[in-house]
């Protein structure tokens, strides 16, 4: 099978395809043939040389794939050979096979394209887990994403708007600002221009903010929360060590918090699947919500497709188109 390895650290163009033998299913396990595979930071983070996979798991870039299932391992009876799926991959996406637990595949949502279904799995699941199980977000309360444009961010809005929360939303142009409100935000704001902790503190304060900026936005995040509120953080794209006066934090009663997804345990990610399934699903069905699109890249385009994913300039998710008939034609 075609593949598409990092061949050292460094930037995009250590991308090469080259071929590897088609995976073969463990116990508990399917082999996707895949259609479309999703395009994520942390594959430009693993590109780097600052996201190793976990053991055992491939050393192929790519998290969140839709396919066909070609094989079943032992044990597995949710899913058969011909089914249609979404996945959330421990790796091996940029790839026309990979093997995934059975317990990470969802259906594919009803009426929904296999391009749309591949960019569900990895921003869904991570913004199920952190928003809602781990910050706990609730009905009537305030939630503010930074780079609400983004594959996270358009994910984030339409979650927490379907949940009945106030959104407010940071991004850097007017096109991706106008988006967010599209989407639901109640208020767009300008983080080039303007201070989203005094808008957001004018607003009574946040009771719940997801980031991936870190940085010196973590000081600023603690500001913009209300009293009991909570900082969810989930990457560190301006760095992961900061200054901070922990007297606030213990004053106003503040939750900082986070997770990445990758490392955690099969059982884990499997019941963020049951919940998205019970929970989200139902939306994706009803088309209450969906993925937003920017662009599809061939797999061998894939150096291409990180260096658009780092320009900034995406509205939305990014897809590796990999088997079947393109559907941007």
């Amino acid at each position: 099978m075609r593949v598409v390895e990092i061949t050292e650290s460094g930037g995009p163009n250590v991308l090469q395809v080259r071929e590897r033998p088609v995976p073969k299913a463990g116990d508990g396990e399917v082999v996707l043939r895949i259609a479309y595979a999703g395009v994520n930071r942390p594959d430009a983070l693993q590109r780097a040389g600052m996201y190793d996979p976990p053991p055992q798991a491939s050393d192929l870039p790519g998290l969140e794939a839709s396919g066909e299932v070609v094989q079943v391992g032992k044990g597995v009876s949710q899913w058969s050979v011909g089914d249609r799926v979404c996945a959330l991959l421990p790796g091996g996406g940029y790839a026309q096979y990979a093997a995934t637990p059975v317990v990470h595949c969802l259906p594919i949502p009803k009426g929904m394209s296999m391009r749309s279904a591949a960019c569900l799995p990895e921003t869904f699941f991570t913004v199920w887990s952190n928003v809602f199980m781990r910050g706990g977000l609730r009905k009537g309360e305030k939630f503010l994403v930074h780079g609400g444009a983004g594959g996270i961010g358009t994910t984030a809005i339409q979650l927490a708007k379907a949940m009945h929360a106030t959104v407010f939303a940071t991004a850097s142009t007017e096109a991706k600002r106008q988006t967010c409100r599209d989407l639901g935000a109640d208020l767009a704001i300008d983080y080039t221009q303007q201070d989203f902790v005094e808008i957001v503190r004018g607003q009574g304060g946040a009771d719940v903010i997801l980031d991936m900026v870190g940085g010196d936005y973590i000081p600023r995040n603690l500001k913009a929360l209300a009293e009991d509120g909570r900082l969810v953080q989930i990457a560190f794209l301006s760095g992961a060590k900061v200054e901070l006066n922990f007297a606030s934090l213990m004053m106003r009663r503040l939750t900082i918090t986070g997770s990445t997804l990758r490392p955690q345990s099969d059982n884990a990610k499997s019941e963020i699947a049951n919940q998205l399934l019970t929970h989200v699903w139902p939306l994706l069905d009803a088309g209450e919500i969906a993925p937003v699109m920017d662009r599809e890249f061939d797999l061998s385009q894939a150096a291409d497709a990180h260096r658009y994913l780092e320009s900034n300039e995406h509205i939305g998710k990014i897809v590796l188109h990999v088997f079947g008939e393109s559907e941007s034609q």
